[in-house]
């Protein structure tokens, strides 16, 4: 097992990385990663001043960084579509998209277009968000790529394209689970995609942190008023899972990691994949299903009214 670590991360200078759900958890651990090596990160968050004090920490750390927080709301179109617009005006080009924050396995709520929330911040809004940085993506010289996080939850997802949005029956991690198993539908089809339309030069990968600690746990919990999840959620962090800044190596590892192919799928090589050093790794074979990423592709784009331009 090859012992990748964030200083084999490559010198990246002059590139331009955007890191959604940058402000805490792996997102903010790249995110460092990222600027140490030279990149200018664009940090897009929900909150814009947890986002200024995440940047903050970061610049105490590594005063040299090349940081910008924008506000980018997954649960919003309106938002993805505006921080999308903002950014193409604003930057000539895109190396990396790290499609990265998310919600676990809380009460069911619904975004500001109707979308359940897991499945709406989850895959909707990102695919919304990809679409949109497409064309920057394709068109900036050199090598790009787009990484969709993921979850070794994904295997016990099924999509459930009667029921998307849990109104006739719930369940917070059913739930969950879906979302990420189309994170891993929508990385493989666009693959598919790109390799259809001649395009050599993007990469679509997948990637999962194991078991990490990050609030990601903990927020189901709190929401739910459950006290015995939430220290349940606590203890597990504590004792078993790997330190968020070791979360963030698989998808830092898909981000630049010139042996990494389009269409694969990157998590720790540790026990049970919870942990330990990250490398190219085997998702579901539902995750891999060509017709259901066929159609959640459909799907996705009708429910978003946004569509790829892939040539």
């Amino acid at each position: 097992m090859s012992e990748w670590t964030v200083d084999d991360v490559p010198d990246l200078s002059g590139k331009t990385v955007i890191v959604t759900g940058a402000n805490s958890g792996i997102g903010f651990e790249a995110t460092k990663a990222f600027t140490e090596s030279g990149a200018h990160v664009v940090m897009a968050c929900r909150s814009l001043d947890r986002g200024n004090a995440a940047m903050a920490e970061i610049r105490s750390d590594v005063p040299a960084s090349s940081l910008s927080v924008a506000k980018l709301d997954l649960a919003d179109l309106d938002s993805v579509h505006r921080f999308a617009d903002e950014f193409a005006a604003d930057y000539g080009s895109l190396h990396v998209l790290c499609n990265n924050a998310g919600v676990m396995a809380i009460p069911r709520r619904e975004t500001q277009q109707g979308f359940e929330t897991q499945f709406g911040v989850n895959h909707l809004g990102h695919f919304a968000l990809s679409a949109r940085l497409f064309p920057l993506l394709r068109d900036t010289p050199g090598e790009t790529r787009l990484v969709s996080v993921s979850s070794g939850l994904h295997e016990r997802g099924r999509m459930n394209f009667d029921d998307l949005h849990g109104e006739r029956r719930y369940d917070e991690w059913d739930a969950y689970a879906q979302s990420k198993l189309a994170n891993l539908l929508f990385a493989f089809e666009l693959d598919r995609r790109l390799t259809a339309s001649g395009i050599d030069d993007v990469s679509s990968v997948g990637a999962h942190p194991g078991y990490a600690a990050t609030n990601l746990q903990v927020r189901g919990p709190e929401e739910t008023g459950s006290t015995v999840r939430l220290l349940l959620s606590k203890l597990g962090n504590a004792i078993f899972a790997q330190s968020a800044a070791n979360g963030a190596l698989p998808l830092l590892y898909a981000s630049v990691e010139s042996e990494v192919e389009s269409g694969s799928y990157v998590g720790p090589q540790g026990l049970f994949e919870m942990r330990g050093y990250p490398g190219v790794t085997e998702p579901s074979e539902r995750a891999r299903d060509p017709k259901a990423a066929a159609r959640l592709w459909d799907v996705s784009e009708e429910l978003t009214d946004t569509r790829f331009r892939l040539a």
